[in-house]
């Protein structure tokens, strides 16, 4: 018996791709920190929001490569000069990555209370009809 991927289907014509994309998720390598929530704020966006107390604007870099978004976290360890009895909260940095589908743009990114909200927005195509002529050889 022959293993069909998803990618292989007889009637998903050009979808390749999809099979690398859900293998490429699988191994973004998200340790689980920061914490983040998706929500779904209207019919046609979406918001983004990570948990991320301690970090400043400077701290983050949020970019968009190949329809995947990233966002980076780098807290500079200021603990020179200082004596802590208690070192609880570590200057640990992040990576977290989300794969976009196509026609879904990153709107803006606000940082509030220590949660970094990140707005996304899908573009619905228009739907069109092709007619294809029918010739006689």
């Amino acid at each position: 018996m022959t293993k069909l991927t998803l990618g292989a289907h007889p009637f998903l014509l050009g979808f390749e791709e999809l099979e690398r994309l859900v293998e490429r998720t699988a191994k973004s390598g998200n340790d689980g920190y920061p914490p983040y929530n998706i929500e779904q704020t209207s019919e046609q966006s979406y918001r983004i929001t990570l948990a991320v107390a301690g970090f400043s604007e400077k701290d983050l870099a949020i970019t968009v490569e190949d329809n995947q978004l990233v966002i980076r976290g780098r807290q500079r360890d200021d603990g020179e000069g200082r004596v802590f009895l208690h070192r609880g909260i570590a200057a640990r940095q992040f990576q977290r990555s989300f794969v976009l589908a196509d026609g879904v743009d990153v709107g803006e990114a606000v940082i509030e209370n220590g949660l970094l909200h990140v707005d996304l927005n899908r573009q619905v195509p228009e739907s069109v009809v092709q007619t294809i002529q029918i010739r006689r050889k």
